[in-house]
């Protein structure tokens, strides 16, 4: 009978102290930025829009058959899906926010333009809020590295129902900056690690359920 409490007991603690170390290592990988003026400044935001996301795919080991000129289009098509993405699961719960969201189909072409749809990242923030006509812009970078062949990550998902498929490593930069002055006043920085089966809309419909919980325009 004592044996018997002692092995639960000591599985009681295991489990204590494996659930300690997952919350430990989660909140190492978030990190969460706040302006001290932020409050004041998003009650007067009334539209924002939605940058396309600027991402970067990487290989921890370049595959041989490596096409560059490939990888650039996959980058830049992910970027207009993570957008699409983000702004449909906003406008899902629009009424939950304070602020309405800009159709991203009239960003994107406000942007093209004036000929900054390519250089967002050479403009001043304050400046993309005049030329969009909105209040704050939220910009976007996603990190994506491949760690692991595809093919190996398919065969043991198969094999073992899941576990150990993840082929990559991916972290989400979302920052909020202001019209006025173009100041920062909100950043997010997540990490999450991405198996064979991820698309950018599942990979942003995850991120934004964890986001959504620290977006500061939430009701």
């Amino acid at each position: 009978m004592i044996f018997a409490q002692y092995k639960m007991y000591k599985k009681t603690i295991t489990l204590i102290i494996c659930l300690l170390f997952i919350c430990f290592a989660s909140n190492a990988q978030k990190q969460e930025y706040s302006a001290p003026n932020l409050k004041a400044e998003l009650s007067k935001h009334k539209i924002v829009a939605i940058l396309p996301f600027r991402v970067t795919i990487s290989f921890k080991k370049v595959p041989e058959n490596f096409d560059e000129a490939a990888n650039k289009a996959q980058e830049l098509n992910d970027g207009l899906h993570m957008q699409e993405g983000m702004y449909t699961y906003l406008l899902r719960k629009e009424k939950d926010y304070t602020v309405s969201f800009q159709d991203i189909d009239r960003t994107n072409v406000l942007l093209k333009k004036a000929g900054f749809f390519d250089k967002i990242d050479e403009t001043l923030p304050d400046s993309l809020c005049k030329i969009l006509g909105v209040d704050a812009v939220i910009k976007n970078s996603y990190a994506y590295e491949k760690t692991a062949s595809e093919a190996g990550a398919i065969a043991k998902t198969i094999l073992l129902g899941g576990f150990g498929s993840k082929t990559a490593s991916g972290s989400l930069t979302m920052q909020i900056y202001n019209g006025t002055g173009g100041t920062l006043l909100w950043r997010f920085y997540k990490e999450m690690n991405e198996t064979v089966f991820s698309s950018a809309d599942e990979v942003m419909e995850r991120m934004m359920r964890k986001v959504s919980r620290n977006f500061p325009y939430e009701r």
